[in-house]
């Protein structure tokens, strides 16, 4: 019994003596760490404190502005996000006419780069950019090496007067980006023309261009495919803006572009719109999106046709991926009238 005191009292001594030389330990350690951390603060300068908690600036984007929604729509596509891309002729709006406003004039004078599908479509661009007295801007003409087509059908004019003639285009039929293949080579001439403004994002430009092209190439295919089906496919449109869609497949056929004013139409005018249209035994007539035209309507039923739409893309969303949307609603469109 007296042994096992002793012991007892021997292991309570212990770890008394254990717990002492652990907390010595521990505060040799702590007092070590705390003139560490006093050590690395004395190092460090206000300035360099200062420094390590600012957040790194961001690269400033390249600005880019482009004319209406289609040239948009693959300027965006090519850009994604490493670029900045603003549109000048809001969604909608009617761009042969259109007339620049001051805001305009403000983002092309603070723009890196502007974008006009060319061929004479934007008139309003020339002043506006002079106005904008920006030495730096780079412009890209995304219809540069593309043939024009001038008229490749008759023009019926149904009114008296030359005053209600529609838009001329004295540099050729600039509706170039409803053809795919043609649209293929306007997103190529951005993605050169970003390029050459921003050569430090050019892996990302030929990746999203390259993407995009891959995807007009499956749009050509599938017009290819579907409008061989629809032999002789003739039609009259009211507005001269399908020629190169026409020209690119050949089952397809613009036979005539009736022109129609809106308002102040005599009883002669009518029957002259009417005439035309008979005169070419089409299968199909094709209006536009928003165009809310009485005569379209009164022909459509006088003639026994369906008046069907076919978007132009001057108007709808700015996502790039609205193209492919609208072109291939546009190609049922011509598939069910055709047939």
């Amino acid at each position: 019994m007296g042994n096992w005191r002793k012991f007892r009292t021997y292991r309570r001594r212990n770890s008394i003596m254990s717990l002492v030389a652990v907390l010595v330990l521990l505060m040799v350690a702590g007092c070590s760490e705390s003139n560490q951390n006093q050590r690395t603060a004395a190092q460090q300068s206000p300035q360099t404190q200062e420094v390590a908690s600012t957040p790194t600036p961001q690269p400033v984007k390249t600005k880019v502005v482009t004319t209406f929604l289609p040239i948009y729509l693959f300027t965006k596509a090519v850009a994604g996000n490493v670029a900045d891309v603003e549109i000048l002729v809001p969604p909608g709006t009617e761009v042969h006419e259109y007339q620049a406003t001051p805001e305009n004039v403000k983002a092309i004078a603070t723009a890196n780069v502007l974008v006009k599908n060319g061929l004479g479509l934007e008139e309003f661009l020339e002043d506006t950019v002079k106005n904008a007295q920006n030495s730096k801007l780079t412009e890209i003409d995304a219809s540069k090496n593309i043939k024009p087509l001038n008229e490749i059908s008759p023009v019926e004019k149904t009114a008296k007067t030359e005053e209600e003639r529609d838009h001329e285009h004295a540099k050729g039929n600039p509706h170039v980006w409803l053809d795919p293949v043609l649209a293929k080579q306007q997103v190529s001439n951005i993605r050169d023309g970003l390029i050459a403004a921003d050569p430090g994002n050019k892996a990302t430009y030929e990746a999203n261009a390259a993407a995009y092209i891959k995807e007009l190439e499956t749009l050509n295919s599938e017009f290819q495919e579907t409008l061989q089906k629809t032999p002789n496919c003739t039609f009259v449109t009211f507005h001269d803006a399908f020629p190169y869609l026409a020209k690119r497949y050949n089952n397809l056929k613009q036979v005539a572009v009736v022109e129609i004013p809106e308002d102040q139409l005599s009883p002669t005018d009518v029957q002259n719109a009417i005439n035309a249209v008979k005169k070419y035994k089409v299968k199909a007539l094709f209006s536009e999106p928003g165009v809310d035209n009485k005569l379209l309507t009164s022909l459509s039923k006088d003639l026994k046709l369906s008046l069907r739409t076919l978007d132009s893309l001057e108007s709808g969303e700015t996502d790039p991926q609205y193209y492919f949307q609208a072109m291939k609603a546009n190609l049922q469109t011509l598939e069910t009238a055709c047939k």
